[in-house]
């Protein structure tokens, strides 16, 4: 029986209760005994939701033993592993802490504010033996994996364009507003633009350069809408683009449109994937029916199990996408420059 704490409260740590919730009652060898949040206050409010569903439907914390300091709980309570929805700023630092003192980590996204600590986290993983997986859950969502697949296997031949966009309303849940801060969060470019970024790597690897052309809109929160073209070898056009202030009751959307030699795949506003193979009908792909968040953590617990490293999601390939956002961020800096990831 795997033993975990979660570290953080907050919408995402919510989500990744209800998970923990949820494998308990399908008897699943993993069991939440503590859960850690600075603010005292989270333990009782049943109100805190982001811009996403993540399946929480309520607070039922039980007999699991609460904490405001992650370091005393690490002190005090047998464990196997943490499991780490903070703020970003905190990621490195948590995670680091925790594996200097024997613990296992699954960090939230993204791996950390910028390469450096994410070598640092890495380095810690080296030194304790410990395992280290981050957080980004689209390598786990369905219809990214069907994704995944087709490219990985040239289905439908080679990829000759992408795009991907997510977006939806300003964030104005976080604590102390620590989203909206640039130094805290990186922005929406280093939040939520992030997912798309770490897709594009996970499907095509390291760009040879990228183009970010962004804006900031709120005052001190970094980069709020951004447009990135990523230049691969093979020509192929690949384009993100992101922006958290679409206001009013636009909601939330995340979707893609990748174009092979033979079909096109396309994510909808409502979640449904639909493949159109050249000169047959589209049709809609069989995929498991859970989302990204449950299947992430399911799949880290086997890991633990088996004794072997998360290598669907690993620091190394994490770091990477921090790499590649470093570049957009510094690209427009720069006036959209185009800058090679490799050089960070």
């Amino acid at each position: 029986m795997l033993k975990v704490a979660l570290i953080g409260l907050g919408g995402m740590g919510r989500g990744h209760l209800a998970c923990y919730q949820r494998l308990m009652k399908e008897g699943y060898p993993v069991k939440l005994v503590a859960v850690c949040d600075i603010d005292e206050e989270k333990f009782r409010r049943t109100d805190i939701t982001i811009n996403i569903d993540t399946g929480s439907k309520g607070l039922e914390l039980g007999d699991v033993k609460l904490y405001t300091d992650y370091k005393q709980m690490i002190d005090e309570v047998e464990l196997d592993y943490v499991d780490t929805p903070l703020p970003t700023y905190e990621h490195a630092k948590a995670a680091i802490y925790a594996m200097d003192h024997g613990l296992n980590v699954l960090c939230e996204k993204p791996m950390a504010l910028n390469v450096e600590q994410c070598r640092e986290m890495i380095a810690a993983r080296d030194r304790s033996g410990k395992t280290l997986m981050i957080a980004q859950c689209l390598r786990f969502w369905p219809a990214y994996e069907q994704l995944k697949k087709c490219v990985d296997e040239k289905t439908y031949g080679e990829v000759t364009s992408a795009y991907f966009f997510r977006g939806g309303s300003t964030p104005m849940w976080s604590y102390n507003n620590w989203l909206q801060k640039k130094e805290l969060s990186g922005g929406a470019l280093m939040d939520q633009h992030v997912h798309d970024v770490d897709t594009i790597n996970w499907l095509f690897g390291m760009p040879a350069t990228v183009s970010c052309q962004a804006k900031n809109v709120l005052p001190g929160s970094g980069y709020d809408a951004v447009s990135t073209q990523y230049f691969y070898p093979d020509g192929k056009v690949v384009n993100a683009q992101d922006d958290w202030t679409i206001n009013g009751d636009f909601g939330f959307e995340m979707i893609f449109r990748v174009n092979f030699e033979r079909a096109c795949l396309v994510l909808a506003r409502d979640g449904g994937l639909t493949v159109y193979p050249v000169g047959q009908k589209g049709f809609v792909p069989d995929m498991p029916a859970d989302d990204g968040y449950y299947r992430e953590i399911v799949y880290y617990t086997k890991c633990l199990e088996a004794g072997v490293q998360p290598l669907a999601c690993t620091p190394e390939s994490c770091m990477d996408t921090i790499r590649i956002a470093s570049a957009e961020q510094l690209s427009a800096d720069e006036d959209s420059r185009r800058v090679d990831p490799r050089i960070l």
